[in-house]
This record gives structure tokens, sequence and C-alpha cells, in this order.
């Protein structure tokens, strides 16, 4: 007879969904995945399909993880369930969609309302809550646009929610929002405790429109009878609050101690460094993390996954169209000569800020450059190139992290579709003068997912956030080389000052 139990993870990114199912030793049972579409219907305008793209997509990783396990629901002891966040979602008293979800950071439709929202509270108040200048990342400024341009949406708003809040409360019928995410991405409608602060509501929405926080390990609710049906879950099931897709990741690969770092790569990338305490920096983030006493610096690009996505799609066609005739992936493909080719592309920079860009500039009116371009590059030189520009943004966030005293790097894990692509993980290494560590395990935040499921329902293995650290299994470690440091390091020396020079000339393109 089988006494094994079981947890349940999902986690819903940009362009795709991921699932698992764990048993109590950590151990992987089943994965499943989904791809979705991220929509751009105008400039800055990045959205998704909540029903199809995000309900849609845990309906049916759930049911194909249930199928090919061979696991009986009942046996499911927890599911967890994070997303891509902090989005705007607004939705009515059924948790109908009422609009296509507004995206997180990449989205930069509220520019006016994040001046006006500085302009109504001032700088040094705007400061005081966020430790540094509204962002394209925040959601008070979303709701507010949605107010301003979509009053017919804006009356009929039963709740303002994001991602992982929409998915729990079609599991469980309860809103909630984790503490991690909702201080720091609703921040300032929430008071320290967690409960909506009337006053600083009234110009943005009411109190009774906010979720109710919780711990992110705490439980939800119940998946209801309707659920059970179109998840294959058995009625009753805990489901724990959840969180956003890189606080989970952070989790899956240990960041529960100061000192910890992860840097996920996605279609973004998304920085999280564990702190003893808050540290203030215009250019990045802060918040109080998912572990409790722990803080966290972060920092988030537009452009990592979806940047080397369009240099398939627009400069490899040949090899997208032998990936779907039976060869290598494309992705492979691409990576052939770029070893071949010097540190540096041969004096060849890109910025990759081909979708605006959240830290360490915050500005959505960036877009991409190269700068050096000659006669004797290849598109190898190229999508090199892409590769570095992605090392160089995340080797400045990591120089301005260590610039604040409480914020020392002990050990950097890489988490992410892009840990499958060693030679990038390789240049990262050499370009940061750190070493790249990856996760044995790569499933990444579904995994994280079903660890805090675990916790959530105090299973024995599972009692704390310390505890996870035993299941985490280191994968392969990228040591820098030296000598491509060194000469990455007049690269980066351009690369630092090349969006300074051209601001001025980006803005001007884009009022165009």
């Amino acid at each position: 007879m089988n006494n094994k139990k079981y947890f349940m993870g999902i986690d819903t990114g940009t362009n795709s969904s991921k699932g698992v199912i764990i048993d109590q030793e950590c151990n992987i049972i089943a994965t499943a995945s989904a791809e979705h579409a991220m929509t751009n219907p105008r400039p800055g305008h990045y959205e998704h399909d909540a029903d199809e793209d995000w309900w849609g997509d845990f309906c049916r990783i759930s049911n194909k993880l249930i199928a090919d396990s061979g696991v009986n629901p009942e046996d499911i002891l927890a599911v967890g369930a994070s997303a891509l966040g902090a989005d705007c979602l607004p939705v009515d008293e059924e948790c109908r969609p009422l609009r296509k979800a507004i995206l997180y950071g990449i989205d930069s439709r509220a520019t006016k309302e994040m001046a006006d929202l500085t302009e109504l509270y001032g700088e040094e108040q705007i400061k005081k809550w966020y430790g540094r200048p509204l962002c394209s990342s925040d959601v008070m400024p979303k709701i507010l646009w949605i107010k301003n341009n979509e009053p017919e949406v804006y009356a009929k708003a039963h709740k303002f929610i994001t991602a992982s809040t929409f998915i729990t409360a079609k599991l469980t019928g309860e809103y909630v929002v984790d503490r991690f995410l909702g201080l720091a991405s609703f921040n300032p409608l929430y008071n320290s405790d967690g409960t909506p602060n009337p006053e600083l509501c009234k110009p943005i929405c009411r109190p009774d429109q906010l979720s109710a926080i919780k711990e992110a390990n705490d439980i939800a609710g119940t998946v209801t009878a309707k659920a059970a049906a179109e998840t294959g879950l058995k009625e009753g099931t805990p489901v724990s609050t959840g969180t956003d897709d890189s606080g989970a990741e952070a989790i899956s690969i240990g960041v529960v101690a100061p000192g910890k770092m992860m840097i996920q790569f996605g279609s973004s990338i998304y920085m999280i460094l564990g702190t003893k305490e808050l540290v203030d920096d215009d250019r990045l983030w802060r918040e109080e993390f998912i572990v409790p006493g722990l803080c966290d610096i972060s920092a988030g690009t537009n452009a990592a996954g979806s940047l080397t996505k369009w240099y398939r799609d627009n400069l490899f066609p040949d090899a997208v169209a032998a990936e779907k005739s039976g060869g290598p992936d494309a992705y492979q493909t691409m990576m052939e000569g770029v070893d071949q080719i010097a540190p540096g592309s041969d004096g060849l920079i890109t910025l990759p800020y081909f979708a605006g860009e959240r830290t360490p500039i915050n500005d959505p009116l960036a877009c991409g450059c190269l700068l050096g371009l000659t006669l004797a590059h290849t598109r190898a030189h190229l999508y090199r190139s892409a590769l570095e520009s992605v090392a160089y943004s995340v080797n400045q966030q990591i120089r301005i992290m260590e610039a604040h005293d409480n914020a020392d790097i002990d050990q950097i894990f890489a988490v992410g579709g892009g840990v499958q692509n060693p030679q990038w993980m390789q240049i990262v290494a050499d370009v940061t003068g750190k070493e790249i560590n990856t996760p044995l395990v790569t499933i990444g935040a579904s995994f994280g997912d079903a660890m805090m499921a675990a916790t959530a329902v105090k299973y024995p293995e599972f009692e704390d956030f310390a505890a996870l650290t035993k299941f985490i299994k280191p994968g392969c470690t990228f040591h820098p080389n030296p000598e491509a440091h060194e000469q990455y390091k007049a690269f980066q020396e351009v690369y630092d000052k090349l969006y300074p020079t051209t601001a001025e000339l980006m803005h001007a393109l884009a009022k165009q």
C-alpha cells in the first residue's frame, strides 16, 4: 500500500506556466507545462487573458500532473500557486475579469499617473514609502490608470487583484495576497500590519477592493467543489496563499538568509538578495521578504528570455525552420560559433532595452541600441552581444547592491530557463567576476510553491523555511575566467556610459 503523501505547486509566468508534484522527501514525481501568449496592444501596454492564460493553464497543468503521476488526489495534502507579479486585474463579484490583466513592470502605461501621484504626495513622501521613486512595477498607478481611462470598468470592480490572488480565489473563493507581494507592490495602500489604509486608499480605490494580507505559507482556504471539478483536485484540499513567481523561485533555491542571492533568467531578469534590513536606493527596490525577519534588495529588467526570443524569431528563421522539421532546438543552433568570438563581441555593445527598462534606470522610454556595429560582424556577434548585454546589466545591479554596507553577497544561484544555456551562464560569471551556481532541480518557482504548500500544512519535514534548505541540491558552478573578466571590464565601462549618453535621443525618438 502506498502511504506516500504529495504536494502540488503551479507557477504562471509571462510566456508559460509550469507545475510539479513532489513527495514528502521533495522528490519530483511529475512535471507539466503550458504556453500562453502575452499581448502588446499598444506601445508600453502588456496584457494577459486571466481566464485563459492564468486559470486555464492552472487547470490544464493540474489535471495533467494528476494523470501523468498516477497520484490519488486524496494523497495531495496541499497545493501552492505563484504567478508573475505584480499585475492589476479588476474582477467582479464572481471573480470574472472585467478586462485583460495589466502586467507587471514591463507595462508602462501609467507614466502620467506616476507623475500625478508624485505631485500629490511629494517626492520625499514617495521615497519614504518606497525607498525610491514610483515605477512601472507599482500597482497603485495601474489602478489609477483604470480609474482615469476606463471608468466603466473601474465602476464595476469588486476587487483589484494580482495574478496569484486570482488563481487562489478561483481555487478557494478567498481573496488573499501574501505580505511580501501585497505590502511591496500595493504600497502604500496597506498599513504595515496588513490592514488597508482608508485614507491613502481614497484617491485610488475603496479599502474593501483590496485582498486580505496573509503570509505566503498560510492556508488561504480549501479547494471548492467547482474548482475540484475543473482541476482534478480533491474538494477540501488546503491551498497556501502563494506569492509572486520570483519570490517562490528564490525560496526554491534557498534565499532564506542574508547574503543569499537569486538571479532569475526568465523572459525578464529578476534578482533578489537577502538582507538583514531594508536598504534604500533610488535605482533598485526593497521589501520585507517572504521569510519572517528577512528583508531583500531586488532588481528587475524587462528583457532576457524575451530578448533571445526576439533574436531567434527575427535573425535565425532558418534555425526555427530546422527545429520544426525535426532538427535541433533553435536556441542550441543559435549558439554555434558564439564561443569562438572574443569577450566583447569584437567591439560590439548592445543595450537590451527592447521593451523599455526597469532597474537600474527605471525608464519606460528607453530602447535597444547597438554600438560598434561593422561589416565584419556576423549574426553570431549580434547574438553574443545580446547575451553579454544581459550580463552587463546584471553586473551593473550587483555593483549597486554591493555598494551598500548591509548588502553583502555570499552565494549566487541562477535559475530559470536561461540556465539551460551554459555558455550564457559562463558569460555572466566572467562579466561579474562571481561564481554562478545552478540548482540540480531547475524547474523553478513551482518547486518553491510545492515546498511552501508543505510548510503551510505543517508537514513534519517542512517545519519552517530554514528546513527547506536540506532539500536543495547543487547543480553546476560556473567559475569566472580571470582573463575574460579583465577583458570585460573595459566593455562594462562603455555599457555603463551608453544609456546616459543616448537617453535624450531615445526620448526624442519616443515622441515621434
